[in-house]
């Protein structure tokens, strides 16, 4: 029997690891410079963590994670990002929360049941990085900076970042109830998918795939007619 490595992953070789290995040590150098440290949580957690963080009517939830069984009928996922169990791991680590504000990082590969095709594996590894105890709109630029210096850092120098938002707590139902009412008059053009992400979760139709829902999302609500002046 001839065994391959599983769909959707790849082997990394000698030549390329070492690739691998100068952009990880990269990364890591900028990260200390601005002061994030890093965390390696497990590859697998509690279902109900991404459940709860991606949302249980995602496209990643209801269609790409990997779950099991172990031999206890613990119901666990490989991780299909890193956000999730990094929060877990600040809020389970008192250490962490030491400081009023904890910049951490974490890099390593991530799990989605996705169709491969070219630059898109079902393992794949991500960086990533959050600054928890801020909700200031400096922490996100300083995100933004972050990433610039570390695109910058590797050699990349004609990067274009493209700025979006969804609003704060203040303003964002205004929107959702807003693309709600949108997406409910156009229902009839809406894939099976977005049919149940309306009653759910309208925004996500936003990020639908399907060509026939295209030209309805081409139509909804800007997120700028709703922002309030504090997000504005």
């Amino acid at each position: 029997m001839k065994f391959q490595a599983p769909k959707g992953t790849h082997d990394i070789l000698p030549g390329e690891v070492e690739r691998w290995q100068w952009l990880e040590e990269r990364t890591r150098g900028v990260m200390a410079l601005y002061g994030y440290r890093e965390v390696r949580s497990p590859i697998f957690e509690s279902t109900d963590l991404f459940v709860r963080s991606v949302g249980e009517s995602t496209d990643i939830v209801r269609k790409e994670l990997y779950t099991f069984q172990d031999r206890k009928g613990r119901s666990l996922t490989l991780r299909p990002e890193g956000t999730a169990p990094l929060v877990r791991a600040f809020l389970e680590n008192a250490p962490l929360r030491e400081d009023s504000q904890a910049r951490l990082y974490y890099m390593g590969p991530m799990f989605r049941y996705e169709r491969p095709q070219a630059g898109r594996y079902r393992q794949f590894w991500q960086i990533g990085a959050e600054l928890l105890g801020s909700a200031r709109p400096e922490a996100d630029a300083e995100m933004i900076d972050l990433f610039r210096a570390v695109l910058h850092d590797v050699g990349l120098e004609e990067v274009t970042v493209l700025l979006n938002s969804l609003g704060d707590a203040t303003c964002r139902p205004a929107y959702r109830e807003a693309i709600r009412a949108y997406f409910k008059q156009h229902e009839g053009k809406l894939c099976g998918d977005c049919k149940e992400r309306l009653a759910t979760n309208p925004l996500r139709i936003l990020d639908c795939k399907v060509p026939s829902c295209a030209p309805v999302i081409a139509g909804a609500p800007s997120v700028l007619d709703s922002l309030c002046p504090e997000c504005a």
